[in-house]
């Protein structure tokens, strides 16, 4: 059984940080691409970051330069730093296992930046 399992999402002050997990079990962890979604309030989940099987990343605009995306393939985790946040980053965070046509999606974390 495949099971993504985020954590570490909460409220932040603007200007804050955060760092999200996703641990997975049940796949082969280092062959997968690795992608983190937001879905912010009453909008469609949206790419933010990606690391691919061999560590090659890429983020969206609107968060280049402030989140960090990496991976732990000896702890099949992939991590998410939020650097600079800002009220617009609120969402849930989703973590998704790509290989080919398989995908597997977490059960997402809230973030929540605001005063």
């Amino acid at each position: 059984q495949v099971q993504l399992v985020e954590s570490g999402g909460g409220w932040v002050q603007p200007g804050g940080s955060l760092r999200l997990s996703c641990s997975a079990s049940g796949i082969i962890f280092k062959i997968y691409r690795m992608d983190w979604y937001q879905q912010a309030p009453g909008k469609q989940r949206e790419l933010v970051a990606r690391i691919s099987n061999e560590g090659t990343t890429s983020y969206a605009d609107s968060v280049r330069g402030r989140f960090t995306i990496s991976r732990d393939n000896a702890k099949n985790t992939v991590y998410l730093e939020m650097n600079a946040l800002k009220p617009e980053d609120t969402g849930v965070y989703y973590c998704n296992a790509n290989l080919a046509s398989r995908q597997h999606w977490g059960q997402g974390t809230q973030v929540t930046v605001s005063l």
